[in-house]
């Protein structure tokens, strides 16, 4: 796999196509990758945008910012004919061409496909499902696309809390990780509207028999341990919450976030407004959802972590997320704030992810009060810039025994792919936890090396001549790393990387 050199985390924004003119507040700068959302597979293979007059443009300004940019295909109501595509030759073929000329004509670096629910039929009602064939026909298409894009532009995908199925079973996916860069997680609208009760719309940890039973750190585990290496899994952000009307008084003892629900949502921010899911055949409907930045604005919240009269800001020490009661409308508000959010950066690093996802971009408020959070991210992780480079083959996860290092994951990649060690903490028990882990492992490779004072530093083993070995500070040591098979440690460029050997360096730019 291809990578970039060390620099600034891996952080993933989603940019919906249809807020654009909501995107002048964005700074670009502080993402490594922007997925533009979504293009639409039509029946013949082929893809529409809705954005394609600028996309160009688009690309432009946020490459100059730094970023990357992908374009995202599929989408909840955009994959229902996924499915019907990819056992068809010729629309098979048709979308594989599609996909390769928006990133050549439009100079993108790669392509991202959201289809969350390939043999499942827990998904959109419309999504035609073939619950034996979706995957393995997922696999096989992503194969060839990798081969279409070489080495030289990026493939990630959408994902939900569990992996992909196949007669309806979750099942495993280290031959997904094998072509694809990053999956990005989604962890959240894990509770909602549909519901019986309230829950939370993003929780850390599920409370056992409460609300549907996923969370941020389940969905981890459960791509982990189906194969999908750590480093090349990306934690899903939420920018926004979702309101549901309560039946009952949730101020009234015992204060839980778990009480009967009405399934009649209200209506949440002001650009909330009733829509029609013609799948569902339900008619209008208001989806209740409040944007961070309108939490603030609309003055719910007078600061992040203070609610406005007649409003209860509560936390849950279970799901660590707060939650807003209006006693008056009976009205409830499960969201993310920085706090909340802060705990959910530091697990990912915790375990060894490779990054970051946003959903999305133009929910945060002008200041970046939630976006701001997310740069605290501490990884091993790559930055975005056009310098070619050789990931890493060992200690790539170095806070996660289990997860596997970069050499058992070699799916190809541009330049801004991660790979992702971690020297931050769990969140439950910031110290303790994550040095244990971070111990663990050492003691295991039985690489820790002499004291160091600057935490994240890297320097190259040998300054005499070039060699694969490199070292990590991290937790005050340093921790003896090594370059992947035909790649040396490198500072050239001002920065650590691992490039290829003099001999095999004829295009280390793109």
């Amino acid at each position: 796999m291809s990578v970039t050199a060390f620099g600034k985390p891996t952080i993933v924004g989603y940019y919906p196509s249809w807020k654009a003119a909501q995107m002048t507040d964005v700074d670009f700068s502080m993402y490594s990758h922007v997925n533009m959302a979504f293009g639409i597979p039509t029946a013949d293979g082929s893809i529409t945008y809705d954005g394609l007059a600028t996309l160009q443009s688009d690309a432009d300004t946020i490459h100059a910012a730094g970023a990357k940019v992908l374009l995202s295909i599929g989408g909840w109501t955009g994959s229902n004919l996924f499915s019907g595509i990819l056992k068809d030759k010729t629309a098979r073929a048709n979308f594989l061409t599609s996909m390769t000329d928006f990133v050549s004509k439009d100079n993108l670096d790669g392509v991202d496909i959201d289809w969350e629910y390939p043999g499942s039929t827990k998904g959109n009602t419309c999504n035609t499902v073939d619950s034996a064939n979706d995957t393995p026909n997922f696999l096989l298409f992503l194969k060839d696309l990798r081969e279409k894009l070489a080495d030289q532009k990026l493939i990630t995908m959408a994902v939900r809390v569990e992996t992909f199925e196949i007669n309806e079973v979750p099942s495993d996916v280290s031959e997904f990780a094998k072509v694809v860069d990053y999956a990005h997680l989604m962890q959240y609208d894990i509770n909602g509207g549909w519901n019986t009760e309230t829950g939370p719309n993003a929780p850390l940890e599920f409370e056992p028999g409460k609300g549907a039973q996923f969370s941020f750190a389940s969905a981890i585990d459960a791509w982990t341990t189906n194969g999908w290496p750590a480093n090349q899994l990306t934690a899903g952000i939420a920018f926004y919450g979702r309101a549901t009307n309560a039946t009952e008084d949730m101020t009234a003892e015992p204060v839980t976030q778990y009480k009967s629900q009405s399934s009649i949502v209200p209506l949440g921010d002001k650009e909330d407004a009733p829509w029609a899911d013609t799948c569902a055949g339900t008619g209008e409907v208001n989806s209740g959802f409040w944007q961070w930045k309108h939490l603030r604005d609309q003055g719910v919240l007078t600061s992040p972590d203070t609610a406005a009269s007649p409003w209860i800001r509560n936390w849950d020490d279970t799901t660590k997320t707060p939650w807003l009661f209006n006693p008056e409308t009976k009205i409830f508000i499960s969201y993310d704030d920085p706090e909340s959010i802060k705990l959910k950066v530091d697990y990912a690093a915790s375990k060894g992810l490779g990054g970051l996802m946003v959903w999305a971009m133009y929910m945060d408020t002008p200041d970046a009060e939630l976006l701001t959070v997310l740069q605290s991210f501490s990884s091993n992780g790559l930055s975005n810039n056009n310098e070619k480079v050789s990931m890493p083959s060992k200690g790539s996860n170095i806070s996660s025994s289990s997860s596997s290092s970069s050499s058992s994951s070699s799916s190809s990649s541009s330049s801004s792919s991660s790979s992702s060690s971690s020297s931050s903490k769990t969140s439950d028990s910031p110290k303790e936890t994550g040095s244990d882990e971070y111990n663990s492992v050492v003691e295991k490779k039985g690489n820790l090396g002499e004291q160091c004072t600057t935490e994240g530093e890297y320097k190259c083993a040998s300054t005499d001549e070039p060699g694969p070995g490199y070292f990590f500070c991290v937790y005050g040591a340093w921790l003896e790393l090594s370059c992947s098979a035909g790649t040396v440690c490198d500072t050239s460029s001002g920065s650590m990387i691992c490039n290829f050997a003099a001999t095999d360096n004829s295009n280390p730019g793109e």
